[in-house]
């Protein structure tokens, strides 16, 4: 039982508490640009369902506290409806009840009611805030715990590996990957990673000369990560350190590294998915809630094993490697909600342009259509991802196991 609840404890809390922690911060993003606009809001809300306690502040917004810790919501004042983009009859049914309300001054300070440029700087704060929060977290842990830097030339070439049949040879050192620098190993091991079957163009100095080499990195097992075999591409080359240390930066330096780590997660975020579409990568590579509470105590377990008799390291290292995995599904977040889907973010800006083009908003119909397709496409693409986290987790062979 005690076994049971510290596993419980592991991946479920940080699970929870990352999660929770991304999409406040999302929120917040919605949230302070529009009162920076001077939009009225009615609640922020952290957590869903059943309010635990909330309080009203001077201005009015009712900030709440909810059972179901799984993110929260922004809402503005007279936001009712579904699609929050309401047409021409709703705007002139909302401005005659305002008015009615509160006179016509206070028109002004209803979302609907602002100008279009507005209404898209507040949509689209809340993927910025998640980038915004990337790049702050990448940052700090480059300030504070620093980066492990191992570099150096090949030492060796493994036969028949992508690198053998490339040409590389030991003594060569790597410059960039089409066209990315390289400094670091674990770098290259990231960049590679993704990459499995497809041609990688390395610029190497060799013998004090600049050459090209072509590689196509093989799938294989490239880590263990929680007992389980991660499966990647692989080069093949092993390097010969030169250079191995810990590097801490100066806060501008922290957050250039904060803001480079957080492109290079967003690039290969895209890039991924669009292997996916083309069938380059397995939709296995796609989770849900249930792998990523799996990731984060996967995480949390392999921290702790780093420092298995000192708990204070334990703590540290628990608590950098969640940071690191917060910041990278932070980016996530912020993409997936940019997304041209109309319950998203990005369909709310689709739904702005059609308006800045046309010069008037999608009819109310049009608008729920949307919502509900982007509703039930966005609840598809969860249940498909969680149902897959679960096979990778083998719950369904331990059900079978158990009734058979």
């Amino acid at each position: 039982m005690q076994a049971f609840l510290v596993n419980a404890a592991l991946y479920v809390v940080p699970f929870l508490v990352i999660i929770t922690f991304i999409v406040t911060i999302h929120e917040l993003g919605h949230f302070l640009t529009a009162r920076a606009l001077g939009i009225a809001v009615d609640r922020f809300s952290v957590g869903f369902g059943r309010t635990m306690f909330a309080i009203k502040d001077r201005w009015g917004v009712e900030w709440r506290v909810a059972w179901l810790p799984l993110g929260g919501y922004v809402r503005f004042s007279g936001d009712d409806n579904a699609a929050s983009v309401p047409d021409e009859e709703d705007l002139d049914s909302l401005r005659a009840r305002i008015v009615a309300r509160e006179g016509p001054a206070a028109v002004r300070r209803y979302f609907a009611f602002k100008p279009l440029w507005q209404r898209a700087l507040v949509v689209a704060a809340g993927p910025a805030a998640n980038f915004v929060l990337s790049i702050a977290l990448f940052a700090l842990l480059a300030g504070v715990v620093g980066n492990e830097v191992v570099w150096g030339p090949v030492d060796q070439v493994m036969p028949g590996s992508a690198a053998a049949r490339a040409g590389f040879q030991s003594g060569d050192l790597l410059v960039s990957a089409d066209g990315r620098a390289l400094n670091d190993f674990q770098g290259l091991k990231e960049y590679v990673a993704y990459r499995d079957g497809v041609p990688i163009d390395f610029a190497v100095k060799r013998a004090g000369r600049l050459i090209h080499l072509a590689a196509t990195p093989t799938r294989q097992v490239v880590d263990t990560f929680g007992g389980e075999q991660q499966k990647g591409g692989q080069l093949g080359v092993r390097i010969r350190p030169v250079v191995d240390k810990i590097v801490r930066y100066d806060p501008l330096s922290a957050i250039g590294i904060g803001v480079d780590r957080t492109w290079r997660v967003a690039e290969t975020t895209a890039f991924v998915v669009g292997r996916m579409v083309t069938g380059g990568v397995s939709a296995t590579q796609l989770h849900g809630f249930v792998g990523t509470a799996a990731m984060s105590g996967d995480i949390a377990k392999e921290a702790i094993s780093y420092t298995p008799h000192d708990p204070g390291l334990q703590a540290l290292n628990v608590v950098a490697s969640l940071i690191a995995f917060c910041a990278m599904i932070s980016v996530s977040v912020g993409m997936v909600n940019l997304l041209p889907i109309p319950i998203l973010d990005g369909g709310h800006l689709l739904f702005y342009a059609y308006e800045w083009v046309v010069r008037r908003p999608l009819s109310a119909g049009i608008q729920a259509a949307g919502y509900r397709v982007g509703l039930a496409l966005l609840l598809c693409l969860m249940l498909f991802a969680n149902v897959n986290d679960l096979h990778l987790q083998k719950v369904f062979h331990f059900f079978g196991a158990l009734f058979s």
